[in-house]
């Protein structure tokens, strides 16, 4: 039997620099004079993925996510993970914007990104795996250009590639 090369294709974040740059921005926005009383809160929900900012007004939101964006850069987390609701009144004259983390692969994502291997006519295997997608083939060349493929690719999600085997 030939030997199978394989690697996954997932989309998630690095929840230890995530609340690294949280606690980052917080500092910050506690530090710095136009922000400094704000009564601004940054909470995090790791168990919904879920990012709350609350502040005094817009303009003031506006400054504390750039900062948070700022951080998140500096921390190589990809900010096309971050999904923004909209503004919300939060009691009295504050503010509240929700910010959903990514984490794993849709089904409608994953079948996009198996069709466009599929359209492209590698010879490799591609299959879905719950919130992952699996690339198999007998030779590694095959894999590098499947993985240079998707990385030309314009995606409005981050991909990563793990376990290249």
């Amino acid at each position: 039997m030939a030997q199978q090369n394989s690697f996954d294709i997932v989309s998630e974040v690095n929840m230890q620099e995530l609340d690294n740059a949280l606690n980052q921005a917080t500092k910050e926005i506690t530090q710095r004079y136009d922000l400094k009383d704000s009564k601004t809160t940054i909470d995090f929900n790791e168990k919904e993925k879920l990012i709350t900012v609350t502040t005094l007004n817009d303009f003031t939101l506006k400054s504390v996510i750039d900062v948070l964006q700022s951080k998140l850069i500096k921390r190589q987390v990809p900010l096309s993970a971050m999904t923004y609701s909209s503004v919300e009144q939060a009691g009295g004259a504050m503010v509240r914007q929700k910010i959903t983390v990514r984490a794993g692969l849709s089904a409608e994502e994953a079948k996009e990104i198996v069709k466009s291997i599929k359209d492209a006519k590698f010879k490799v295997q591609a299959a879905i795996m719950g919130e992952q997608v699996r690339v198999t083939a007998k030779s590694r060349d095959e894999l590098q250009e499947v993985l240079s493929f998707l990385r030309s690719k314009e995606l409005k999600y981050p991909l990563q590639f793990t376990n290249y085997r």
